[in-house]
């Protein structure tokens, strides 16, 4: 293979990895919406749409008409010229796959003319819009056999050996994953092998919780120590993918003393845990960490939902005449929720929301793959038919990336903490100053310790916009800075990523635009820039601890624990 091919060939890997970080579905703290949600969507659409035939007839005409002009020979309806679906040459090259194509997107082009015409406002409208997606998605061409002359060329070159890879593939997953086709080869991975590596122990455990120790890696470390809180909805690993890779690593690197929580995965006999058993439990982990390094205080470091928890956690101590809490750092992280920025607000209803809460109840949790199902159908292209072309059609294995790994490793939610992030989400508590935890009213104005807040430019999940409320939410002094990329991508961020970018402003005025517009960009990953910001907050430098935990908390066992691996 020439030089140039294998360069072709990073790219194309680095291009797809890319897309397949920014389709993951996991770290969201609006947990409420289910594939009956979806369908109910589905069905309000279709009645709003059925209520108007002379409409329906009006552009089912237009669309006959424009499928004649096809036929004659039109070159109108090409479509997105960047759209992989349709990269295969034949498109082009074969008049009759060529004029499928173009009548696919003049059907697409009528469709987006109906709904314009509907006359539907606010949620109806964008409901509408996401049933017309997930229905021309589904009804591509290229996820058939006889409309994929990719997949039919490789069925022919391999005398159908490719189909029947395919249909092991499809029972496998109709068997394993749920009926939906899998987006990772699961094989390649294995959690504190190749996953999880950077060396720890476990030196606090409690019901909820394993507090790991890692291991210093300068010989000179920092004294106040630094506390990682994950979301609850998935692996802590997140920050420990691979020694490239790993924010722990990059930590250590640094000087920090790292400790990180892993949280229990629950399961329905766990259904009363709420965000007060989960504070309760976090602050055991932090009076052991203090107790471990002798210091008077420490950092710590939250995202998405885990941000969430830390920021409840800070207030909670603050307010109960314990600030040990130094400084806070958010990353993806939205404390006032309820926004029309966030797509998933196309199905959370009051009525919704409810039925949520009631279904967690009497399942006593909420499980992770269903939750998995849900997000992939927000995102059907990308997230299910890409992977039914690739594992069924073609016969091939899904890649293999760690990421990917990490997002299908999926965590219950236990009921009294849905409920408690669907009250975040419906109610606004935290930003309306209305949040109770045993007793203590969580005053986040109240919170003025030193802040860094991050969010990422191209972020789904949550919105950068969303995110810089924060600034408008918490006290004492913040930072704000912007990755210039997407959800997962804004906190794996490592320095060796040469495509990174952050903007920052030290002005936070009330509206987002406007910081975005008075920011300067800088290259780089914004974690060399936090380490500098959270080194002048870490204290004097001492001699790093030969052996980890202390005489209390001795080590239990080495990282990445047992909580990790239920």
């Amino acid at each position: 293979m020439s030089k140039e091919r294998k360069r072709t060939a990073a790219e194309k890997h680095e291009e797809l990895l890319a897309k397949a970080i920014e389709m993951t579905v996991s770290l969201n703290p609006l947990v409420g919406v289910s594939t009956e949600d979806l369908k109910t969507a589905v069905k309000k659409t279709v009645k709003q749409t059925a209520a108007q035939p002379s409409k329906v007839l009006r552009y089912s005409k237009r669309f006959a008409g424009k499928v004649t002009d096809i036929l004659k020979g039109t070159d109108k309806y090409e479509g997105h010229k960047n759209d992989r679906r349709f990269a295969d040459p034949s498109w082009d090259e074969n008049k009759l796959y060529h004029k499928l194509k173009q009548a696919y997107f003049a059907w697409e082009e009528s469709l987006d003319e109906l709904v314009d015409d509907l006359g539907l406002e606010g949620m109806g409208e964008r409901r509408a819009r996401f049933v017309k997606e997930m229905l021309i998605t589904s009804m591509a061409p290229t996820n058939f056999l006889l409309g994929n002359p990719k997949a039919l060329r490789k069925a022919i070159e391999t005398r159908g050996s490719s189909l029947l890879k395919g249909l092991k593939n499809y029972a496998h997953d109709l068997k394993d994953n749920n009926g939906m086709p899998a987006q990772v080869d699961k094989s390649q991975f294995r959690v504190g092998g190749n996953l999880a590596t950077t060396e720890g122990v476990v030196v606090f455990r409690n019901e909820i919780l394993e507090l790991i120790q890692y291991k210093p890696r300068t010989a000179r470390v920092f004294g106040r120590p630094l506390l990682i809180i994950p979301p609850q909805i998935n692996k802590f690993y997140i920050y420990d993918l691979n020694e490239e890779k790993s924010f722990f690593r990059f930590c250590l690197d640094q000087g920090f003393q790292v400790f990180a929580i892993s949280w229990r995965n629950p399961s329905e006999e766990q259904a009363h845990w709420g965000m007060s058993q989960y504070i309760e439990a976090a602050i055991e982990a932090v009076d052991a960490i203090l107790a471990i390094t002798r210091s008077q205080s420490l950092n710590v470091v939250g995202a998405c939902a885990g941000g969430i928890t830390a920021s409840i956690l800070s207030s909670y101590l603050k307010q109960a005449g314990r600030d040990l809490v130094h400084s806070l750092s958010l990353s993806v992280c939205m404390l006032s929720m309820n926004s029309r920025e966030m797509e998933l607000g196309v199905f959370t209803t009051p009525a919704s929301l409810q039925a949520a809460r009631l279904k967690s109840r009497e399942r006593g949790v909420l499980e992770g793959a269903e939750l998995g199902r849900v997000f992939s159908w927000m995102r059907p292209n990308d997230l299910v038919w890409n992977y039914h072309i690739n594992n069924y059609l073609m016969g091939e294995a899904p890649p293999a990336f760690d990421i990917l790994f990490w997002n299908s490793d999926s965590t219950n939610l236990p009921a009294e903490l849905h409920c408690d992030f669907l009250d975040i989400y419906e109610h606004n508590t935290l930003e309306a100053g209305e949040m109770k935890i045993n007793g203590v009213t969580i005053d986040l104005a109240a919170l003025d310790c030193d802040k860094y807040v991050t969010a990422g430019l191209s972020d789904h999940i949550t919105p950068w916009k969303v995110c810089y409320k924060t600034t408008r939410i918490v006290g004492g002094n913040i930072k704000f800075v912007l990755s210039s990329s997407g959800h997962i991508q804004s906190l794996v961020n490592p320095p060796t990523n040469t495509r990174a970018r952050y903007f920052s402003n030290e002005s936070l005025p009330d509206n987002a635009d406007e910081w975005l517009e008075g920011a300067e960009q800088f290259a780089g990953s914004w974690w060399t820039d936090w380490s500098d910001w959270l080194q002048a907050r870490s204290g004097v430098r001492k001699t790093a601890p030969k052996v980890l935990g202390s005489k209390h908390f001795k080590p239990m066992e080495d990282a990445p624990g047992t909580y990790v691996f239920g």
